[in-house]
């Protein structure tokens, strides 16, 4: 059984939909064994606190700069024995010494479909207005190994999303989450700890 450690920053719906697909056995292989958050009080802290998953607060606006706050997160991550670090929400950039102790044992869920409106910079309701903004018809959301270029790690699952007429950037990031980032997220996890994940040329297959 894998541990499975989320990293978050605000209310948790994407950590929510892990939980529920962990609750309702779709997450095979593993399981959420700790939440760590970089912002005190926020409400996915509360998600872990009613579904019995430790939680730990390791704030952002605590340390100096990104190397010294890097530190941290991975100083926890080596106590919470973690095989897999999903980010859900986390809007912190790590310093790449994360990453190197971690290569391709962490993922990042993205709302568009990679390479399209993504990079520094792309993140939240900044995505959707972009969209919205180009007036493409087609978004979505890719789940994608996290490397030291944002963004730019392999690609593990990405689901489409029609973009309606009538659009809002808030209307569009709700039907995002809901149709594709809180369905591939639980499926990409689901993979990673079946073993069923293969990387071959930055390219990433799916086993059966």
């Amino acid at each position: 059984m894998k541990n499975i450690v989320v990293l978050v920053s605000g209310g948790g719906t994407n950590l929510q939909a892990l939980i529920d697909a962990q609750e309702n056995g779709f997450i095979q292989g593993g399981k959420i064994t700790c939440v760590i958050s970089s912002k005190p009080s926020v409400y996915a802290l509360e998600r872990a606190k009613n579904h019995g998953i430790p939680s730990r607060v390791i704030a952002r606006k605590e340390y100096t700069d990104s190397v010294e706050y890097s530190k941290a997160i991975l100083a926890a991550l080596n106590e919470e024995q973690a095989d897999l670090v999903v980010y859900a929400g986390f809007m912190t950039i790590l310093d790449e010494l994360v990453v190197k102790a971690y290569p391709y044992k962490m993922m990042n869920v993205h709302p568009a479909l990679i390479p399209s409106f993504c990079g520094k910079g792309y993140y939240g309701l900044r995505v959707h207005e972009e969209v919205l903004k180009k007036g493409v018809k087609l978004t979505g959301a890719t789940v994608h190994f996290v490397t030291e270029v944002c963004d730019g790690g392999p690609i593990i699952l990405q689901k489409g999303v029609e973009v309606l007429d009538d659009d809002t950037p808030e209307t569009l990031q709700k039907r995002v989450m809901e149709q594709a980032e809180w369905k591939i997220l639980p499926q990409a996890v689901s993979l990673f700890c079946e073993d069923r994940l293969q990387i071959k040329d930055n390219r990433v297959i799916c086993l059966p």
